[in-house]
């Protein structure tokens, strides 16, 4: 094995000589000291790979020199050894992010053990998980190739992702390899069940259908409204489902989660779409015919999502609701601070929605600054970022005064993006949109086999800007490129996330709904 090296510190150390005698047989090197000072002078000289620190030493005590080790090295083990038994001495050395805690006497075999559990965990889990990832292989390969229906398919989704975190943590980057490749195959068969059912859908054909961003207040909020609590609904832009998990540990430090669902965004999976529909209730050409003055077309200038305060006003006059509610975009940190402060205002109310857009923010900001991509160059590292920025966010300032009190909390979003890396070709006139994921003008030319195409946008309840417009949508990891200086977009655009299009990413986002614990 690599030689593992190790500092043990205790001022009786002439009597662990059989520990240590032990430890060199068993291919150790151990370093020794037999106080604080000269363990913080050994640590200076040498890489160590864990500490045995002895809990009471004369002088600087064991937890005064585990403050010190820690301040110098966050990631090192440190495995407190001690006689003591009081919970207080228990919890202030594990209130100090030690490894293992061993109690005096200790054994040889006490040791190897502590050893093997604290450097080898990471190396078993690893192994451990890729393992039963290769016998759960074959069964979502086979899961997939059946005809699975909306609810189905929402549960393979959250068993790929699944996967995709635990795997995360391995260092077998054969598996992750074979699990993006599943995960690939899994998108082209979701597209083709999208593409077959997605219009019948929308005009409730065929029995049942999923919920969708035009359902989502009418069949998931309203029912929170029958009792006392205020309900809070926080809409994270963009949010993945992915990213809901990474952030969930941190949000069950103060609820609990009641239900944790899937739905499905509509088409396309962009902000003027989705989550006009969402807060309305309504799909797009219902929208432009029943508020002409809250719908901004494609071909007009300005913000596409100005009056989602309005529509829900609207939704809430439509259905009988007469209660009080209040709305909040979050756009900077300074406005999320504000709303901190405004928070004891919003408990009189019976409904308060939070559209919070920094992870929307932070997929365009990708694509356009160089530093962003280098921080979130794959899917774990989006991921992470995500966290990072949300625990350092007023959001959680939010979620940890909420936490107080006794509330409905529902976290959402409106659509999911996507990493592309496949470009297909596309031609349009200069009036069609900019979005990579899908395109909507006249006179579009294309592969038709290459895209989901949408001839009559009336069939989806989608406005058109002139008599001959359409809609053309890209699958799984694909984005669209105009044939003109293509080597150039292809470079700029490939592997930064997108949205728009049809893939799980996009489609199957988070509905969440908790309680204080």
């Amino acid at each position: 094995m690599e030689k593992i090296t190790i500092l043990w510190v205790d001022d009786e150390i002439d009597l662990l000589k059989p520990h240590l005698l032990f430890l060199s047989e068993k291919g150790y090197t151990v370093h020794t000291a037999n106080n604080g000072h000269d363990a913080l002078e050994l640590l200076d000289k040498h890489n160590f790979d864990i500490i045995f620190l002895d809990e009471q030493m004369p002088g600087m005590s064991g937890i005064e020199t585990l403050e010190k080790i820690k301040n110098r090295t966050t990631n090192l083990p440190v495995v407190m050894i001690t006689k003591s038994e009081e919970e207080s001495i228990m919890e202030e050395a594990i209130g100090s992010n030690i490894a293992d805690y061993l109690i005096k006497p200790v054994n040889p075999n006490q040791i190897l053990l502590s050893l093997k559990k604290t450097l080898d965990n990471k190396k078993i889990i690893s192994e451990k998980t890729s393992f039963q990832y290769q016998q759960e292989f074959r069964n979502i390969g086979m899961e997939i190739s059946n005809r699975l229906d909306y609810t189905e398919w929402t549960e393979i989704y959250k068993k790929i992702i699944g996967w995709e975190l635990k795997l995360e943590l391995s260092q077998d980057e054969g598996m992750n390899e074979v699990l993006r490749m599943q995960k690939t195959e899994a998108n082209q068969v979701f597209s083709k069940f999208v593409e077959r059912n997605y219009i019948d859908w929308l005009h409730g054909k065929n029995g049942e259908r999923p919920i969708q961003s035009h359902t989502l207040i009418k069949d998931c909020i309203f029912p929170l409204l029958q009792d006392n609590r205020p309900t809070f609904v926080i809409l994270i832009d963009n949010l993945r489902w992915d990213q809901w998990k990474i952030l969930q540990p941190v949000i069950e430090e103060g609820f609990r989660v009641e239900k944790e669902e899937i739905y499905y965004s509509i088409l396309p999976t962009t902000t003027q779409y989705a989550r006009n529909s969402l807060f309305s209730g309504l799909l797009p050409t219902e929208i432009e015919k029943k508020y002409p003055k809250y719908w901004v077309s494609e071909d007009e200038e300005g913000t596409k999502n100005n009056y989602e305060s309005e529509l829900l006003g609207e939704l809430l006059k439509r259905y009988g609701r007469d209660i009080k509610y209040s709305y909040y975009k979050v756009l900077n940190m300074n406005y999320g601070k504000k709303l901190v402060e405004l928070m004891p205002n919003l408990m009189i109310n019976k409904l308060n929605f939070i559209v919070y857009n920094f992870v929307d923010m932070l997929s365009h900001a990708r694509t356009e600054m160089e530093i962003i991509r280098e921080l979130a160059s794959d899917d774990g590292a989006y991921r992470s970022l995500t966290l990072s920025w949300f625990n350092h966010s007023p959001l959680l300032e939010i979620f940890r005064y909420l936490a107080e009190k006794d509330v409905n909390l529902v976290i959402t979003t409106d659509h999911g993006s996507i990493r592309v890396n496949n470009p297909v070709k596309i031609l349009g006139d200069r009036n069609t949109n900019t979005n990579l994921r899908y395109k909507t003008g006249r006179a579009l030319k294309y592969e038709k086999n290459a895209v989901f195409e949408v001839r009559n946008p009336a069939d989806a309840f989608l406005p058109r800007t002139n008599v001959s417009s359409s809609f053309a949508f890209c699958r799984n990891d694909e984005f669209f490129t105009y044939p003109n200086n293509y080597n150039h977009y292809v470079n700029y655009y490939r592997d930064t996330f997108q949205h728009g299009g049809i893939s799980m990413e996009e489609m199957l986002v988070p509905y969440i709904t908790l309680r204080n614990r």
